[in-house]
Order: structure tokens, then sequence, then C-alpha cells
């Protein structure tokens, strides 16, 4: 064991600041209370003792002239986030929550590999090849068809992949015809999510939106598809999960449809499967139900790994049964980043970590893992539902609790099977309203005030109103995820019916406060703090145009997600 002297830093600190001046012949020091200082050390024990206290705000809308200590900055932005909603208290999205630690590891080690550079990273794009055709075989793809896929942002990007992919191979048919392609059209349901409206709009086709109804489960009517389409018609977007309700749109019954009328017309409409969030529950839920490549008109299917994929946010998924049908000229060779790959996408350099999510997913859980989890949440939906119903303050709209067949509500009358295959198929989505009778009883109780109430506990669920043909119906939907726990299920029923009987005795005029949705007062409040940092809007004296949302006569609403 050496020995060690005694430091004095004191003098240490001398030397330096000795050292320092003949280097540079500056007679600016390192401390505090002299010249070309504020008087204050950059550094500090606590990370509320900075600059950025009751003397002086934080700069939220321009860059700081000077910056804080990491852990200072760290601080300031986690007592921000502070003021999040609590992600698995947020029961009106389709986004998974939860994260093994580790896959967490997994994501933190590889959080700066870029997905886009196949030559520096061929181990992720080995990866991402793995996903694809494990994500074929659960869709029934024929390895002989050469299925081709990619990992995206979301379904989003998916669903205009899909949507642009269809739109060429409809000109180019044309154009070998010698016909006219200035107007192309695209059919879906008017509860379609607002990803397939957006694909519509800036992609320059003619959307055309099939009415929907209490008859056709709230989503895209089969029987009026024929008075829809035409030659014009380069294909269907078909959605495995309504977003509203979760049910699954008929796809076997309008493929058949088309058939015939390809028969008759000599018309090919393709089909695309927007399978979100039904694309990793129908394969282990309800693989009975024919609605994937087993079709010869789906022609493409798109997931969202961050959905019932069980990833964290950002990644979706498509693929096509066959290359013939993918245009060539819309696949690029790039060589950019040294090596060879052919990609289609919208955008280039994004994160690879989401893909290993994917992966760790598939090898950790497996086709029993996935299995249990859909199921287990499938059956505490199918809990909340009957618990809702049997109080008689309400009626679920969504059906995946009814025994198959069934599409109303009969007291008694109950399934108790844990087999999914027994029950209409459908999301782990509970959709319900206020039933006719409690309205009548008490029609100072609104819906919208249940939802704030709620959101007051914790919750965040949503009450919006149906699609625009169905506008004046109003629900309240809670998505149930793989987090959902028997406890929170418990507490969350409890919830619901102790401020129910609450909102029944309150008085009319102490509700007054609730009449307006909490969502419209927040929008107005983003909207009014945007214009505050950026300024004027528009010229002295005119007003001010703000972001457009869709209205509705009990406030503002977003596209349902």
């Amino acid at each position: 064991m050496p020995l060690s002297r005694h430091i004095s830093p004191e003098e240490l600190l001398q030397r330096h600041q000795e050292r320092y001046k003949i280097q540079s012949g500056s007679k600016f020091t390192m401390f505090g209370g002299q010249p070309g200082t504020s008087g204050r050390s950059k550094h500090v024990a606590s990370p509320y003792i900075n600059r950025y206290t009751a003397w002086e705000p934080i700069p939220k809308y321009v860059l700081p002239a000077n910056g804080v200590d990491a852990k200072s900055a760290y601080q300031i932005i986690h007592d921000d986030l502070d003021l999040d909603g609590r992600p698995n208290l947020n029961l009106a999205s389709f986004v998974s929550t939860f994260v093994e630690d580790e896959s967490l590891r997994l994501t933190v080690e590889n959080l700066t590999k870029n997905l886009a550079d196949s030559d520096e990273y061929p181990a992720l794009m080995d990866i991402h090849s793995r996903c694809i055709s494990i994500l074929g075989n659960m869709w029934n793809a024929s390895p002989s068809e050469k299925p081709i896929g990619s990992a995206t942002t979301g379904s989003s990007e998916a669903i205009h992949l899909g949507g642009l992919a269809m739109k060429r191979r409809w000109q180019e048919k044309r154009k070998a015809e010698g016909k006219d392609t200035s107007n192309p059209n695209i059919i879906m349901g008017a509860n379609a999510q607002v990803a397939l409206e957006k694909f519509a709009r800036y992609f320059e086709v003619e959307c055309r939106l099939i009415p929907v109804s209490e008859e056709s489960n709230h989503c895209l009517d089969a029987s009026k598809v024929l008075d829809h389409v035409d030659e014009n018609t380069i294909g269907i977007f078909v959605i495995m999960g309504s977003t509203y309700t979760g049910h699954y749109e008929p796809v076997e019954q309008i493929a058949k449809m088309l058939d015939k009328y390809q028969e008759e017309t000599g018309i090919d409409i393709p089909i695309h499967i927007d399978a979100a969030s039904g694309g990793f529950v129908a394969p282990f839920c309800h693989p009975h139900t024919v609605w994937d490549f087993r079709l010869k008109r789906v022609h493409s299917i798109n997931t969202s790994g961050h959905k019932y994929g069980l990833v964290s946010a950002g990644l979706g998924w498509i693929i096509w049964r066959s290359e013939d049908y993918l245009p060539k000229h819309l696949v690029f060779e790039l060589k950019y980043l040294g090596g060879v790959e052919q990609s289609f996408t919208l955008n280039f350099s994004r994160p690879g970590h989401q893909v290993i999510q994917q992966y760790y997913n598939f090898i950790h859980l497996g086709l029993d893992g996935y299995r249990r989890i859909q199921r287990n949440s499938l059956a505490n939906a199918r809990l909340l539902s009957n618990v809702l119903e049997s109080t008689g303050y309400f009626v679920c709209v969504s059906e995946v609790h009814r025994k198959k067949g069934l599409h109303s509500y009969l007291p008694g009358i109950a399934e108790d099977s844990d087999d999914p295959e027994n029950y209409n198929a459908g999301l782990p989505v509970v959709a319900w309203r206020l039933s006719d009778d409690f309205k009548k009883k008490y029609p100072h109780v609104r819906q919208a005030s249940i939802s704030t109430m709620l959101r007051v506990k914790g919750y965040i669920i949503p009450n919006y109103p149906l699609p625009s043909d169905e506008a004046d119906v109003e629900i309240l939907r809670v998505v149930v995820r793989e987090s959902m726990s028997a406890d929170l299920l418990e507490q969350l029923c409890d919830d619901i019916v102790v401020i129910t009987e609450s909102l029944k005795s309150a008085d009319t005029i102490d509700l007054a406060a609730l009449a307006h949705p909490l969502q419209q007062i927040q929008e107005q409040s983003h909207i009014a703090r945007a214009a505050t940092s950026l300024g004027s809007l528009s010229e002295p004296g005119s007003t001010t145009h703000l972001p457009q949302t869709k209205s509705h006569r009990h406030g503002h609403y977003k596209g349902v997600c």
C-alpha cells in the first residue's frame, strides 16, 4: 500500500488559477464574485438552486443565452412533465404504455441506431426482416408469392404507402388501356380513422365515405359498397377494429361481393386492410375469422406495433402479399450510406430500437404469450361491459361481451366462457352510453360530465360523438390494454358508478361548470399559448385564423385514435 500526501485544495485551486492567467493573459477567474461572472457559481448542489428560480423564468419558447447544468435541466423538464396524466390511466389510447425492463435495456443500448443505415447496422436490418416474416406468417401470407413489407412510422405512414401502391397500380393499368387517370377514388366507412382520410386528401384521391349505422355496427356497411364503386375506384380501405367501438368490418363478405362485381364488370378492385389494432388481436383471439391474405383480394395489410403489438409509440408495419402489388417505380435503390437497399417509405432516418422491441416481444412472448395477453384483455373488456350494463345506467355500443350473434342487451343472458370465439368478434374496447331510461329520469346529467369527473380522479376516458351519420349519439370509451390489472378494473368500475350516482343527486346549477368538455378548454389553452409565443398571427384589427377542428353541438373533438 503506497503512502499518500495530504493535498491542500486551496493551493491546488490557486495553482490552476495562476496557470490559466499565464496561458491566456485573461483577468477572468473561474469563481463567483469576480469579473466576468454573474456572482453565482455555475455548479450547484441542488437542482432547485440555479438561475431559473424566482428571479428568472425558464425560457420556454426561445433558446436561452446560457444553459444550466445537466442535473438542473433534467429536474426542470421532469417537473414540467409531472403535469401529464399517468399513462396507465390513459384509457383513451390504443397505444401501449408498458415496456418490460429487458426490452427497455435493449432500447437504451440501441437508442442511436438508424433503421435507414443498413450498411452500418446489418444485424438490425436482419431483425427487421425476421419481423416481416413473422407478421407474414401471422397473416397467412404464402411464401410462394414472395411477400414484401417494411416498418413504418406508425400505421399512418403504412396506410399512405398501401393507398399509394393501389393508386399507382390503377394508374398504370388505366394508362395501358388508354383510359383517363385523372379521377381516382377510394372507398371507406365514415368511421375511418383520420389517417385514412389524410391519404385521400394528401394524394389527391376522391374520398367516398360510406354511411354507418347501428345496423352496420357503426362501421362500413357492406350492403352499400357496390353503390359507391366504379372503374375509377383504386381500392377499398377495410378496418379490422374500428376505433369507435372495436367492431371488425366484414372483410370476407366485401371480398366476395367484389369478386362477383369483377365477374360482371371486369373491374378489379383491391382491398387494403387497416389492421392497426386487429392485426395483433384477431390472429390470437379470432383465428377462424377470415380477413387476411387467405383472401386473394387482400393486397396489403398494415398494423401498429405500438398498439396491441405491445411496443412503445412510433412503430407501424405494412406487408404486401406479393412484390407484384408494389409498383417497381415506387421502390428506390439507395446507396447513400455505403450499401444498397430497397426502400419504399415517406421518410428516411428513423430510430431502430422499436423494431428491436417488436422482435423481443415476438421471441419472448411467442404465440402462447400473445394469446394469453390479448385474451385476458378481452376478458377484462367483457367484465367491464357486463358491470356497466348491470347497473341499468348504461348501454354498451361495443359487443365483445355478448354471445355470438346477439346484438342487444338482455338482462340475465350472459356467456361465462373464456373463449373469445363464443362472443362477437372485436377489439378489447368498451364503448358505452347512458341508457334511454336514465336520460329520461335524470336529464340534467351529461355524459361529458362523467368524463370530466373521471379525469379529476386521473382517468382519461373520452366522451365523443359517433361518426357523422350518427353524430347525435355520444359514447364513452375505454381501451383495455395489457396493463389493465384486476385491481384497476375493479376500482374503475366502482369510480364510474359512484360518479354517476353523485351526478344523479347533484343540483343542475352545480353541474353548469361541467357542461363543456374539458378537452375544449385545453385545446383553446394550447392555441392561446402558441399564439402568445409566436406573437400576433394576423394584421392589427383583423381576426386571427385559428386551427380548425370538427365542430359539434357539445364542443370540439379530435379524431379518435
